[in-house]
């Protein structure tokens, strides 16, 4: 493990280089006693603090760089600091009994947000889920209480709800254990429903319904998102939150900086998807973001409203946002692309085929996703 200390600094954060597979490098700043940089093979960099309590060492999560920049990170690390000095410990939050709202609050801060792209995900689903046991102490939920919980959501919202509820408990409290809560993990032992795998993606007779009513969508930002998921094969999220500064149209390349796996990738564009940014860019009001969020900070978040106004008018009630990801892929398939080929286009990470994807040229990626958006168009009369 190294361990280094270092007056950071943005610049030198954004240059320090991935650690080697199978550990962590961990950085200590030479300014604010503790505060610590953790940075992962894949290049994630997240600020902690190290300092031992009692004798015994403990680190406390502030968050990612570069979403929690160095000075914010060297304020947190001050006030945790400052808590100490009090003789307060900022890590004892849970050896009390805490409700489940305290523990999701904790886990959202110190673990989601910091580790995981999709934690809005994590807070819909306990908003949609277990706010109703917002109140309740920890001790309180045993494992009928959870396998009950599960087995209604199943029976109402479909066994995929109910699986990824019963994982957010789990991870919950798995993650208050670590923290000190001595009590027992009420996901333990309750079986995950049996999910089958989702294989819907758009048909050529369906397609020409799909590109009228987006077409005739209202929302512009949202539309474009929207037939940008399909061309390119990205996240909704990834799409959300493009920037200029990572998009280059004369080489006809997007550069997502960090995917869901936790890798950069490499997105190449097509045509039809150059010449839609190129408008968007020939409009921009100055945001870093493709799609700007409505109050102007940020970017959007959402597309849901526009997307089930545009699915209700091509009557297909059943295919969902991610499906045009799923799409893009299958009429690859359709037109013999390798699956190799296809699983690079996609950002697949899979440890049997990562190798290949790797020594793979990025020519034959666009050639792949050139051809499959091609027919995909003219099955939609969709003129390019």
């Amino acid at each position: 493990m190294g361990q280094e200390r270092l007056n950071f600094s943005k610049r030198l954060v954004e240059k320090l280089p991935p650690a080697p597979t199978g550990k962590r490098l961990y950085y200590y700043d030479s300014k604010v006693r503790g505060l610590e940089l953790a940075v992962t093979p894949s290049g994630v960099k997240s600020w902690r603090v190290y300092r031992k309590m009692h004798g015994k060492p403990d680190r406390i999560v502030l968050g990612r760089f570069p979403d929690l920049s160095v000075e914010q990170a060297r304020g947190k690390a001050h006030e945790i600091n400052a808590s100490l000095a009090k003789g307060e410990n900022p890590a004892a939050d849970m050896r009390q009994d805490l409700t489940l709202r305290e523990l999701f609050l904790l886990y959202l801060e110190r673990h989601s947000k910091p580790h995981k792209r999709s934690w809005q995900g994590d807070e819909w689903t306990y908003n949609k889920y277990l706010a109703r046991w917002s109140s309740r102490r920890l001790s309180t939920i045993d494992r009928n209480d959870v396998e009950r919980l599960h087995a209604a959501i199943g029976g109402d919202n479909g066994k995929y709800s109910a699986n990824r509820t019963l994982a957010l408990i789990s991870s919950m409290f798995n993650k208050a254990r670590g923290w000190g809560w001595e009590g027992r993990n009420p996901a333990t032992g309750v079986r995950k429903f049996k999910e089958v795998k989702r294989e819907r993606f758009l048909y050529g007779d369906e397609l020409p319904a799909f590109f009228s009513a987006l077409k005739s969508e209202g929302d512009i930002g949202a539309r474009d998102a929207i037939l940008i998921m399909l061309l390119s094969g990205a996240r909704k999220m990834n799409v959300l939150a493009m920037r200029w500064e990572d998009v280059n149209l004369t080489r006809a390349l997007w550069t997502i900086p960090l995917t869901k796996s936790g890798d950069s990738q490499r997105v190449p564009l097509v045509p039809l998807a150059v010449e839609l940014l190129g408008r968007r860019q020939s409009l921009a009001d100055g945001s870093p973001y493709v799609f700007p969020g409505r109050h102007g900070t940020g970017h959007r978040v959402e597309i849901k409203a526009a997307w089930d106004r545009v699915r209700t008018a091509a009557n297909l009630a059943d295919v969902r946002l991610h499906d045009l990801r799923r799409t893009l892929g299958s009429w690859q398939a359709a037109a013999g692309v390798s699956l190799p080929i296809i699983g690079k286009s996609l950002g697949h990470k899979d440890q049997n085929t990562t190798m290949i994807y790797a020594r793979l040229d990025l020519d034959p990626v666009r050639a792949a996703v050139t051809t499959a958006t091609d027919a995909l168009l003219l099955a939609g009369k969709v003129a390019q």
